[in-house]
């Protein structure tokens, strides 16, 4: 197993048996039907270690199914259809998944493949009128995130976000603290993603695949979670970068970046992305009134903490499950979420991200408009 497999993987195994939380105001927007016409039917794309951690979590799901898989490996593709007793008319591979349109029983594409092959795909799915959910990060920048969300509003389809942790309890314990004034008026955020990679040979540390080093896979936690903590949008970021083994983290792959944003209040959220350190995934609200402290913050497994009102001890579920499952809500029924996780969530990340390579480069605060 890979070193982001193991630091996202900790303590998730016996969460399996827990009681799914319920989401206030929307999971009640949601139908409670338990017929085939209120279940949403997922391709899975991508058929490696998180796509088999999404269909695992789906067997949970009461809202979602997978019905079908889209893989370049044709030995997963029949493990897959033993398991989930998908049918030959529902598997397809990357050069043929277009005729995914002449398909009724396939209504939404999930893409989990590396970053640079999002877009092409992406649009793909949404040309062939099924719904996109895109693992994060959506793209490898602004622009091409731009392309896809302007294609599913032109075909009149849904792009969501794989943006778990908007639907995980403890998240959304402190939003809701938060918005209700608990903390008083926030100040301050820290934001720590890291840890230390290994095989030097994956897709991750190929800047054609990635499109970027831990900033993409790992630090993108640090700046959704900025803006959904501290509920503003940032105004500028100022960033720095440290390259100890340029080898291994070559030319397009960075290792370890710190950046701060800053928000219109006034708020400063300080916040590091690495490669090359273990132990760090936590984040810390501060306020007026009180803070919020989480560590682990988005890994796999419980999302631990407290506030200063006391411990963050929400029922825990596979985030998966809860995501597809309101995912579905979001697409068959319409409802919102309590924290956006469409196309255009997507790319205000990406806006930050271009930004905070920008800031690398030139030493200075760049602006952002998201």
């Amino acid at each position: 197993m890979s070193s982001r497999r193991i630091f996202l993987h900790q303590a998730s195994l016996s969460a399996l048996a827990m009681t799914i939380p319920s989401l206030p105001n929307f999971a009640e927007a949601m139908s409670s039907r338990n017929d085939q016409e209120g279940v949403l039917r997922v391709a899975i794309m991508g058929l490696g270690s998180y796509g088999t951690r999404v269909a695992q979590a789906m067997e949970s799901s009461k809202r979602a199914k997978v019905v079908g898989v889209i893989s370049g490996t044709p030995s997963k593709v029949e493990n897959w259809k033993k398991k989930y007793g998908i049918p030959d008319k529902n598997c397809y591979n990357y050069e043929n998944f277009d005729a995914i349109k002449d398909n009724p029983d396939i209504d939404a594409v999930y893409v989990i493949t590396p970053n640079a092959l999002h877009k092409e795909q992406s649009i793909r799915v949404a040309k062939a009128g099924k719904h996109v959910i895109c693992e994060k990060p959506m793209a490898i920048n602004a622009a091409e995130a731009k392309e896809m969300v302007t294609a599913c509003e032109e075909a009149g389809v849904k792009l969501l976000i794989g943006y778990r942790l908007h639907f995980e309890a403890n998240t959304l314990k402190v939003v809701n603290m938060r918005k209700a004034g608990d903390f008083g008026d926030i100040k301050f955020f820290q934001g720590l993603s890291g840890f230390m990679i290994g095989d030097p040979t994956q897709w991750r540390l190929d800047p054609a695949l990635s499109g970027g080093g831990a900033m993409m896979d790992i630090g993108i936690y640090s700046i959704n979670g900025a803006r959904y903590m501290v509920g503003e949008e940032p105004i500028w970021v100022t960033a720095q970068e440290v390259k100890t083994d340029p080898v291994k983290f070559k030319e397009g792959i960075d290792e370890t970046i710190t950046f701060q944003l800053g928000f219109p209040s006034g708020v400063v959220a300080s916040c590091l992305s690495t490669y090359s350190q273990n132990n760090l995934d936590k984040f810390f609200l501060n306020g007026t009134k009180g803070f919020a402290e989480m560590q682990p913050s988005t890994g796999y497994g419980p999302i631990k903490g407290r506030t200063h009102q006391g411990a963050l001890d929400e029922p825990h579920i596979m985030h998966q499950t809860v995501q597809m499952d309101q995912m579905a809500g979001i697409i068959l029924d319409g409802a919102e979420p309590p924290i956006p996780v469409d196309g255009r969530e997507g790319l205000k990340d990406m806006v930050i991200i271009d930004a905070i390579f920008e800031a690398v480069k030139t030493g200075g605060k760049v602006a952002i408009s998201v």
